[in-house]
């Protein structure tokens, strides 16, 4: 009886969580969503990452304190995992789960990353991390680590005072 319990405890969570990461087969349809298809006064913070990735992992807490602190404002927040489509509910969710990650997480399932690794940023090299603060037809594009929120503050602060 308790095993059942947990199990179906389990399931509702891995559920809920799997309903919040939409999948992209595609780039494109990722990019017309998300990075094209945006309003001129909300300020985007788009991050891409992957379980697999150690600097990612470490720099997503400064991510989730700057969605909680940026929550009440013209201020959205996505996380663009890069991770195996087929890990998704064995590696993904729950990850996002463990770490009670409230921000919107997508997961791009395009595997073709030289047909779009220039679409993002023509000087991506291809390593993650990687993140774009865009506002309006702003865009600032930073292939490296953040080791702070405060860090990642002062760089929306350039788009925000221009």
């Amino acid at each position: 009886m308790k095993c059942s319990f947990i199990i179906l405890i389990l399931s509702c969570i891995l559920s809920y969580c799997d309903a919040q990461v939409k999948v992209y087969e595609k780039f494109d349809d990722m990019e017309e969503e998300i990075l094209t298809n945006i309003s001129a006064d909300t300020t985007y913070v788009v991050n891409f990452w992957a379980t697999w990735c150690g600097p990612c992992i470490k720099e997503l807490p400064y991510f989730e304190e700057l969605n909680a602190l940026y929550s009440n404002q013209a201020f959205k927040q996505i996380l663009v995992s890069l991770d195996d489509p087929k890990k998704l509910e064995s590696k993904v969710i729950p990850f996002l789960t463990k770490n009670k990650i409230k921000s919107k997480v997508v997961l791009l399932a395009d595997g073709k990353a030289n047909n779009w690794i220039d679409k993002v940023d023509p000087s991506w090299s291809g390593a993650i991390p990687i993140t774009l603060i865009l506002k309006g037809d702003k865009k600032l594009f930073f292939e490296k680590e953040f080791h702070s929120t405060f860090e990642i503050e002062e760089e929306m602060l350039v788009l925000f005072n221009n």
